[in-house]
């Protein structure tokens, strides 16, 4: 049991005044009368996002091509500059990040760069409740090769919603070279343990790689100190980069000389780069893992927004995110237990990541009752609700009215005038 003063509004307000991180919220574009916890999907606008984009815009306006080498960013080196914001993110040295490509561009970077089949050595090692766009990659990559898809081991889940870091490990066979896996899984939010994967990984000499999409921006990572061998994430979740931001991968320095599978004139060495010579000479650092040109006004709103994670540090960030999520699993537990729903993510801070999952027969229908009733999920199929209250815009109060909300969709079955089908969009 609960007590009774932790279920009324005014703990919540009470909360929301002890927020270290209240200041923050006046920095984003809040939709007038609506809760968005959609941020794991994509991140709200922020006022600095907007500033930093119309600043690179009139650096085109002004300096036209001279803006790749003149006004406060210039272009040639952005990839770089943003790299160095993201690094404290991930736990990473800055030369190791490069802001570049997309989530799957990058995938297909890295994997064509450290899948080198050898002997047995022939087998790639992923999960199959990962996103299906690694999974689309890694088989490419495999065929590619000139091996069939068998050669994609995927771990089973025992409950459709987790993995357990043992089956992962029993799974890393001797013909494994290389292995991806996400940081946090997208339906259920849990946590792998990236240091203990990565120990076991190198103890039987295979590489290992994470996709941070669904982490980055939400909690802490030590990718350096871990040893991981490469990651790579989008930017418009978490981190609020805007719809089709630019991605970033991560590189550790100890493949630096290492010859990147895709080339492209964007990886080579900056000062040889406009030699425009034949033969490639690479980066000494993560930003040989460039292929094209930078995409400068899909990137600049990235400027704005990692400002403020480092004014808030993600440290910060991370513990009023799980204090968010353990509130709205108090108010679940207290307020929706007579409805079916099923908390589905993990409990346990140390697993739980920036989300909570709920599973209903109903689900598709009470996101469109949600929606309606001023509250932005995010639905999964073929029953999942995730609701993300996102620590720099989202306050214990949104979470206290969403589960008012979702109680009396339930209570007055408001849910029932929709079809229980997925819009195009989920």
């Amino acid at each position: 049991m609960y007590p009774e003063k932790n279920l009324h509004e005014a703990y919540a307000r009470q909360l929301d005044e002890q927020d270290d991180l209240k200041r923050f919220r006046d920095e984003f574009y809040l939709q007038t009368g609506k809760i968005y916890l959609d941020g794991n999907s994509l991140g709200l606008l922020s006022k600095r996002a907007e500033k930093s984009l119309m600043e690179l815009l009139e650096t085109w306006k002004t300096f036209g091509i001279d803006g790749w080498t003149k006004g406060d960013h210039p272009w040639f080196y952005i990839s770089e500059r943003l790299g160095e914001l993201c690094a404290p993110l991930i736990g990473a040295n800055p030369e190791e990040v490069i802001i570049t490509g997309s989530t799957t561009s990058n995938l297909h970077q890295l994997a064509a760069t450290f899948y080198q089949p050898k002997g047995r050595k022939t087998k790639m090692l992923a999960d199959e409740l990962n996103f299906p766009t690694d999974i689309y990659a890694l088989k490419s990559q495999l065929e590619i090769h000139g091996y069939d898809t068998s050669h994609l081991v995927r771990v089973k889940s025992g409950d459709g919603q987790t993995l357990q870091e043992e089956d992962v490990i029993a799974a890393m066979s001797e013909d494994v070279a290389l292995i991806v896996l996400p940081s946090v899984l997208y339906r259920s939010g849990q946590i792998l343990d990236m240091k203990r994967l990565t120990e076991e990984a190198h103890a039987r000499d295979i590489l290992i790689g994470f996709d941070l999409c669904h982490s980055i921006g939400a909690i802490p990572h030590a990718l350096s100190e871990w040893g991981v061998d490469f990651a790579f994430w989008c930017t418009y979740k978490y981190l609020n980069g805007g719809p089709g931001a630019v991605g970033g991968l991560y590189v550790n320095q100890k493949h630096f000389g290492k010859k990147p599978g895709l080339a492209g004139w964007f990886g080579s060495n900056k000062e040889k780069q406009f030699d425009l010579e034949h033969d490639f000479q690479a980066a000494d650092t993560a930003g040989a893992y460039q292929v094209g040109t930078p995409h400068i006004l899909s990137a600049a709103p990235l400027l704005g927004s990692l400002e403020m994670f480092h004014e808030a540090g993600i440290e910060k960030i991370r513990a009023k995110s799980l204090r968010l999520t353990e509130y709205m699993m108090m108010l679940i537990d207290a307020e929706l237990s007579e409805y079916d729903f099923k908390v589905a993510n993990p409990s346990e801070a140390a697993k739980r990541g920036g989300h909570i999952y709920l599973e209903h027969a109903e689900a598709a229908r009470i996101c469109k009752a949600l929606k309606e009733n001023g509250v932005i999920p995010d639905f999964r199929s073929p029953t999942g609700i995730r609701l993300a209250p996102v620590a720099l815009y989202n306050t214990f109060s949104d979470v206290w009215q969403t589960i008012q909300t979702l109680k009396a969709i339930m209570q007055e079955k408001r849910y029932e005038k929709f079809t229980n089908t997925r819009d195009v969009v989920a």
